[in-house]
């Protein structure tokens, strides 16, 4: 059986625009089922995000230099609910471009769909930690 693949962050938004409460944390458990499975070799202790209640891993891969690089992201996350957060960053930032990761408020966007109220303080603080490793990388490829 293969997993679903993830869908691209516009219409993830809009499905949590349409959900509430309880609905949106199903949601967000389904992104994390839907993430692409992070090669095993990937997890490594450097990748780790410190601040995360849960273990996380990420791993930017980047084409090109400059704020036009393209920088991919593949993720993973020992925890349901973490998993799903870590899917809507990936949704968010993969394949996009240095410059632009930079200029995107992900923590913005999330509180925007109301998903705060889904989240402990203690996975918030781990979600800020996802996308300040994001961030700073993306900003230290496009100053290149």
């Amino acid at each position: 059986m293969s997993r679903p693949a993830l869908p691209p962050i516009d219409e993830i938004v809009a499905n949590f625009q349409m959900l509430e409460g309880d609905e949106q944390f199903e949601y967000l458990i389904e992104l994390g089922r839907a993430l692409p499975p992070m090669p095993p070799e990937l997890h490594t202790d450097d990748r780790l995000v410190p601040g995360c209640q849960s273990r996380v891993w990420l791993d930017l891969a980047v084409d090109g230099q400059g704020p036009a690089a393209r920088i991919d992201i593949a993720a993973d996350s020992d925890a349901h609910i973490t998993k799903g957060l870590v899917a809507f960053l990936v949704a968010l930032h993969s394949g996009r471009p240095a410059g632009e990761i930079v200029r995107t408020d992900a923590l913005g966007i999330f509180r925007s769909l109301g998903l705060g109220g889904q989240v402990t303080s203690k996975r918030a603080n781990g979600l800020r930690s996802m996308i300040e490793r994001i961030r700073e990388r993306a900003e230290a490829i496009a100053a290149a």
